[in-house]
């Protein structure tokens, strides 16, 4: 018997080992598709591929050298950050190769819970079937691969080992499972914030299994209390303690007569402590979407809401669905049976659940949360072809022919479940969130700026910038609600004059707000509220309208760049629609017009501009669909040899309201209006024309643009 635990062990580590180095193989793949592509690399290392990345690099790094600077939104106590910061301290590589290989290294140790949970019930095949395809799967390889660096790296590693010792605990009824829960939970939630509504959805399954199935059983008792007090609203090192003493209390059985009020007690810290509130929070950010967000003190003013345009928190088709859980639409359906079929033979896997619903939730939440549900389809799937390949054998004859009959059927059906998700990864080619010539420019604001002064720029681009300019920003991929990207869209989709003086207001209205008293009103007031209000109007469209006028602007106390990238371009009518909107009453003010293209046809008076947008050259009108309108003015700018831009204009029709410009040396066309054409991103970036008493040209490249802004 102690030899067959030996082999077995020996079998479960071998699977494991061998499931983590395919993980890792895989993700290599992008690494030799791109060796050598200097575009893509930063310090002699490739750079990261997600934005949201930089602000756990920024952390690291400020870690690593000692100090952050004050109010620039470092995560010095984040969990990725940390972790990386310890790893650097450890390994002898650069903080560049660390945070870009960290994901694939980190993200492979999935396969350990997993092979362990089959292993729990006699099904160690299984369980290195499921690894190698959960590892690998489409939207788990997406969010995990080399470059990825967010917390996904361990969102999905660290509930799978929760789901590892919730399934032992069912199992076996020890208790140390019950303290392996508690601090799973206490990792996960030091790991990812977030993770509350997962942790409350396992709580409230093995809940209702209790007062169904285990209304008797002091364990399921003991176990539901430890859970919830690992997962109250309280410091992690505070609930660690807590569980410590429970689970200590629990090893002497003294607490096993009066578990039921100790349950209670601890159902009612969880609520006391705002155990709740933040899964409330969750839900209504991506489930309960609304179009505008009300905010402020007193005013209540109307913002666009960012999660109507986060493409990760909108709907997606079955087909994407289906294929970003398990690679294919009929591996889908069969993974589905699988675990259906699974749970009828072991209903401990029902356990899985809250995974397998919160990544269904994605139908109807978003793209992000398929990834939830590709551990427990895996083990679908899995366990459907090691059951039919013992259901094959029963047909077979017993003997060597078996064994490998049966083997090649597993071995093929493993290969056809990994294959889409194989041919997915070779396509899938995704780029470095900037290039190379983009962060020299970065690079570059690094050496000119102070770390006191701010970056202004669209939200996308906060975290690089913070961490290879090392400046501050107003917006980030964190700090993005309506009330704070109102001012950005409207500085950037505004005059230059309007703009500058808004860029000041909001900079020094947000460091003013860093220093409000915890009782002062104005701490729950927006900058725009807090503005309209200190320059005596009562209406906000009556203070914007006021920035035309000679108002008088704070006292600068650092210094402003805007930071405009040509990549931009694609998403400014995005921008636009966040300043696009009265906040007083929350109504759509007018439609900015403006369209972008690279796929063009010239066949003489014609100009096809794609999307049944023609422009005749001949009498200089643009159709649009069945309507035709004038052109006002044709633009041309293009970079000559020395790196000097050069435009060209020619009027068409004075009285028109919509003006073209073709971007030579980009080979792109933009039609829009009167109002697009003069907002301080096309003409500082498209035109360079900037306003020599407003603005200061720092750097000028083709990839990115730096003024700095003189009031």
């Amino acid at each position: 018997m102690k030899d067959y635990k030996i082999s077995e062990n020996m079998k479960v580590f071998v699977y494991i080992l061998g499931a983590y180095l395919f993980s890792i193989a895989i993700r290599l793949i992008w690494v030799y598709q791109f060796n050598g592509y200097e575009n893509f690399m930063w310090n002699h290392q490739f750079m990261i591929n997600t934005n949201d990345g930089y602000f756990w690099a920024q952390g690291a790094r400020d870690l690593i050298r000692g100090f952050a600077t004050p109010h620039s939104g470092s995560p010095l106590s984040a969990g990725a950050s940390l972790l990386t910061y310890w790893i650097y301290e450890v390994l002898p590589f650069s903080l560049e190769t660390v945070i870009f290989y960290m994901p694939a290294f980190l993200s492979s140790l999935l396969v350990i819970p997993m092979i362990l949970i089959a292993k729990s019930i006699n099904k160690s095949e299984l369980g290195l079937i499921a690894a190698l395809l959960a590892s690998i799967t489409w939207s788990y390889y997406n969010r995990t691969m080399v470059g990825y660096y967010d917390t996904d790296m361990l969102n999905i590693v660290l509930p799978v080992f929760l789901l590892w010792s919730l399934t032992l605990a069912f199992r076996s009824q020890e208790e140390k499972y019950l303290i392996f829960t508690a601090l799973e939970i206490i990792i996960y939630r030091w790991w990812y914030p977030q993770s509350y509504s997962l942790e409350f959805a396992f709580f409230g399954l093995i809940l209702l299994y209790t007062l169904i199935y285990k209304r008797k059983s002091i364990y399921h008792y003991k176990l539901l209390a430890i859970m919830l007090f690992a997962m109250m609203g309280l410091p992690s090192l505070v609930r660690l303690v807590i569980v410590v003493v429970v689970y200590m209390a629990y090893k002497s059985k003294k607490l096993d007569t009066y578990i039921y009020y100790l349950l209670a007690f601890a159902l009612v810290l969880f609520f006391l402590s705002g155990g709740f509130s933040p899964i409330w929070t969750q839900l209504k950010g991506y489930v309960f979407k609304d179009a505008t967000e009300l905010v402020g003190h007193g005013m209540q003013l109307h913002f666009f809401s960012v999660m109507q345009t986060v493409r990760e928190a909108g709907h997606i088709p079955f087909t994407t669905f289906a294929n970003r859980i398990s690679g294919d639409t009929l591996i889908f359906f069969f993974s589905l049976f699988g675990y259906i079929w699974f749970c009828f033979r072991y209903p401990v896997m029902l356990l899985g659940l809250p995974l397998l619903g919160l990544g269904f939730l994605a139908h109807v939440g978003g793209l992000r949360f398929t990834i939830y549900a590709v551990p427990v389809m895996a083990f679908g799937a899995a366990f459907a072809v090691v059951t039919l390949s013992e259901y094959l054998k029963k047909f077979l004859v017993e003997g060597k022919s078996s064994f490998y009959i049966r083997a090649i059927f597993v071995s093929v059906v493993t290969l056809a479940l990994l294959y889409p998700n194989i041919m997915h990864v070779i396509g899938y080619k995704v780029p470095t969130v900037f290039s190379k010539q983009e962060v020299t420019v970065l690079d570059k604001l690094k050496h000119v700026a102070h770390r006191k002064d701010y970056a202004l720029a669209w939200w996308d681009y906060g975290y690089p910038l913070r961490y290879y300019s090392d400046v501050k920003t107003l917006i980030d991929g964190g700090k993005h609600s309506g009330d704070v990207n109102f001012p950005v869209s409207y500085i950037l989709t505004n005059p230059q004059n309007i703009a500058a003086k808004l860029a000041r207001l909001d900079v020094e209205y947000t460091e003013k707000s860093y220093h409000l008293a915890a009782n002062n009103p104005d701490i729950n007031r927006t900058n725009m509220e807090k503005m309209t209000l200190d320059y005596g109007f009562h209406d906000t469209n009556d203070f914007l309208a006021s920035l035309d006028s000679n108002i008088t602007l704070p006292k600068k106390t650092r210094d402003i760049y805007f930071f405009l990238p040509f990549r931009m371009l694609g998403i400014f009518p995005t921008v636009a629609r966040f300043s696009d909107m009265d906040l007083m009453s929350g109504n759509t003010i007018k439609r900015p017009f403006f369209y972008q293209t690279n796929r063009f046809k010239d066949s003489g008076d014609i100009l096809n501009l794609g999307s049944n947008v023609l422009f005749n050259k001949k009498n200089g009108t643009l159709k649009v669909g069945n309507e035709t309108v004038p052109i006002k003015d044709f633009y041309v700018t293009a970079y000559e040899k020395n790196g000097k831009l050069i435009r060209q204009k020619q009027m068409l029709h004075p009285e028109g309201k919509i003006s073209i410009i073709y971007m030579r040396s980009y080979n792109i066309f933009l039609v829009l209006d009167d109002a697009m054409l003069h907002s301080s991103y096309i003409q500082l970036f498209v035109f360079e024309n900037y306003d020599k008493n407003l603005f200061e040209p720092i750097l000028l490249s083709p990839s990115a643009k730096i003024y700095k802004l003189k009031i």
